[in-house]
């Protein structure tokens, strides 16, 4: 199994960037798929999650601001932030729970995107 995230980069503050992760390998279901982020000198926190039955929590933070989504048929979570704000800027990853044949439920892991948020 692998994720590969995409959309990251550089906007400036006020401004949009939506994220891919897209799910690929043999599974049989995938239950939660999240988004996390890791600035510089800070630990990894989660940004949104959303779980197989839709239900969505995102962090105090992005509130308003970022949507999570997820195409079940595509094996792919978006996550479309707007109002973007320098303190954004990080290096955002995907997780997803995947379980596999087994079974076997494991967190995967994407090779994150950077955000840059600056004028």
């Amino acid at each position: 199994v692998q994720l590969q995230a995409s959309g990251g980069g550089l906007v400036q503050p006020g401004g949009s960037l939506r994220l891919s992760c897209a799910a690929s390998g043999s599974m049989l279901s995938i239950e939660n798929m999240g988004w996390y982020r890791q600035a510089p000198g800070k630990q990894r926190e989660l940004v949104a999650e959303t779980t197989s039955g839709g239900t969505t929590n995102y962090a105090d933070s992005v509130k308003g601001r970022f949507t999570i989504s997820r195409d079940n048929a595509k094996k792919t979570v978006y996550m479309q932030m707007i109002s973007l704000k320098p303190e954004d800027t990080a290096i955002y990853y995907c997780k997803c729970r995947i379980t596999t044949r087994g079974p076997v439920v494991h967190d995967y892991w994407g090779q994150g995107t950077l955000v840059t948020v600056s004028s």
